[in-house]
């Protein structure tokens, strides 16, 4: 059997006398999508952060394809990033670059690719994400969110990665565009063979980007299994929280009035 794409071991995070993971176990197959479930707050972007090498946890192990990469130098670092594709919450795009040249940074930036063969490729990818040419002449200030987030989408494909990480993909978006987004998702990872890992608290997300769910809850992962068990898992924190019901053993902290 071969190794996981990605691969967490006891993973802790704390932020002064701040638990925020408390030993993190998960395994993401080549080719699987994962998508991270949990409140505001519980760790998801920390988790996401570490696996991308943005935050140094206290503790634990993260592989790679079977390769340590927590406490990686800069070099080897590189080489880990690499493979990965991220999309931003809120898209992140650059409002000074027209959208081809968003599209292109990494590409242009990270591989030093010609400026006229990288704008190519952009379009190509935006084509992927269902926008024409005109689109990459534009500033993304001149584009609605849903395209903005299409946009994201392209940049994040743009450089062929192996692992893409999706943070909160359909935040700030009406249903019926986050369905086109969750839908392009699903398209894109599928072409590329890529394994995925997102986060979100948009449960119909969830259902439509995922092969297995995870739930994250006061720093640990609580429950883990496939998309169609996910109704019927047993677990109250879980339950209550895909049901979106304001009673059960997760307590949010609201003052009284």
């Amino acid at each position: 059997m071969s190794a996981p794409k990605i691969s967490l071991r006891g993973v802790t995070k704390a932020f002064g006398a701040k638990p925020v993971l408390r030993g993190i176990d998960l395994d993401v197959a080549a080719g699987e999508s994962v998508v991270v479930i949990g409140g505001s707050g519980t760790g998801k972007s920390v988790m996401l952060k570490c696996i991308l090498g943005l935050i140094r946890p206290d503790g634990g192990s993260i592989r790679i394809d079977g390769e340590e990469t927590v406490g990686l130098g800069d070099g080897e670092r590189t080489q880990v990033m690499r493979k990965f594709g991220m999309l931003f919450q809120g898209g992140a795009l650059f409002d000074s670059l027209r959208v081809w040249q968003n599209v292109a940074f990494g590409p242009i930036q990270s591989d030093g690719m010609a400026p006229a063969k990288a704008k190519d490729l952009a379009m190509a990818k935006l084509a992927n994400v269902g926008l024409g040419p005109e689109i990459g002449e534009l500033f993304p200030s001149e584009l609605s969110g849903g395209m903005q987030k299409r946009v994201a989408l392209a940049r994040a494909i743009a450089r062929e990665p192996e692992i893409i990480f999706f943070d909160e993909p359909t935040t700030g978006l009406d249903p019926i565009m986050a369905d086109v987004i969750n839908e392009l998702i699903v398209k894109c990872v599928h072409e590329l063979g890529a394994t995925a890992v997102s986060i979100t608290h948009d449960m119909a997300s969830a259902r439509k980007i995922g092969h297995r769910i995870a739930m994250l809850y006061d720093g640990r992962l609580i429950w883990q299994g496939p998309v169609a068990e996910i109704d019927h898992c047993g677990n109250a924190h879980v339950e209550q929280f895909i049901n979106g019901r304001a009673e059960g053993p997760i307590q949010m902290q609201v003052r009284k009035l």
